[in-house]
Order: C-alpha cells, then structure tokens, then sequence
C-alpha cells in the first residue's frame, strides 16, 4: 500500500520564508560532517550560511524537499564563477542533505536529479561536488548517481616543530 499523498516528497524551489528551516538543516549538516574530519564550525557559521542560502534562494539555486509541508532535506548550487575561461560551463553542488529520519526514502535522489535539471537549465555542461573523503554512505551514494572522481584534495596536519620553523624562516626574510 502506498503512503498517503500528504506524505509524499516534493521537491519545490526554496521561498524566501524558507531559508531559516534550510539553515537549521545546514546546522545539522555541518555537525554530521564533523564525523567525518570536516574543519566546519555548525554553530558559529550559522548566520553566514543562513545569509549564504538566501543568496541561492534569490538567484533559483535554493530547493527544498518537502513530507508533509515540513521541509526535510535541501540543496543548494550554483553555476561556477570564476576568474578563468574555461572549456566548459560547470554547476557547482555546494550542499545536499536530508534529515536522518527521511533518508533511503529517494529524497536525496530526487534533490540531486533536480538540481542537475536546474542546472542544465541554467547552461552547466557538468556538474562538480565535494564529499568528504571518509563519509562512505556520501561516496557511494553519487558514485551511484555517475559521479566520478576528477580531483584529490590532500592534507598534512603540521606540528609544532613545522611551525616554529616556519617563524624563524619568515623572521629572517625580513
């Protein structure tokens, strides 16, 4: 038997009422991410996400999944604006996430296939994301969705003795 149609997702652009609920979830986003060794403060960037997400709303870059006129999941994206030319036009999927008790439902799905459609609309050619390299669950889940691999990003945590050198090198510079 199907759920009742009051508890069916619909994916809808974000209102501009919306984006306090989407910087909740972004809040609880960030806080999960942390698991995963993400440097991103939830608490304190609250604000300037919350500005940051009005931004997308404005500029139709802002949806929202919906159960029942809760909003349980968002995305946020945008076309890639940067100082080169490039040989391609690029959407960038800056955010996408669902509420804990509404995920393996085919919400994430639905957010992502209508962020690329809005995308395509705008003119992107491809689209590009980043994912935590240790959040599995996230990787497989666009490795299903034909998200490739195309960048590495790499970290080395410094220790005190590279940093005090690093003093001494920029004290004797001067």
């Amino acid at each position: 038997m199907d759920p009742p149609n009051d508890s069916q997702p619909t994916i809808e652009r974000a209102a501009q009422d919306d984006v306090e609920s989407v910087a909740d979830l972004w809040v609880r986003l960030a806080r999960d991410q942390r698991g995963y060794d993400s440097a991103v403060l939830a608490d304190p960037n609250r604000e300037m996400i919350r500005d940051t997400l009005a931004a997308h709303q404005v500029n139709d870059g802002l949806l929202v999944a919906r159960v029942g006129g809760a909003i349980v999941g968002f995305a946020s994206f945008t076309l890639e604006r940067g100082s080169l030319a490039l040989d391609t036009t690029r959407g960038l999927l800056s955010n996408i996430y669902v509420d804990a008790g509404y995920q393996n439902l085919g919400i994430g799905t639905a957010l992502l296939e209508a962020a690329e459609a809005e995308l395509a609309e705008q003119g992107a050619e491809t689209v590009i994301l980043e994912v935590m390299a240790a959040n599995d669950d996230a990787r497989r889940f666009y490795d299903r969705h034909g998200y490739d691999t195309y960048r590495v990003a790499m970290e080395r945590e410094l220790d005190d003795d590279d940093r005090s050198e690093n003093d001494t090198h920029s004290k004797e510079d001067r």
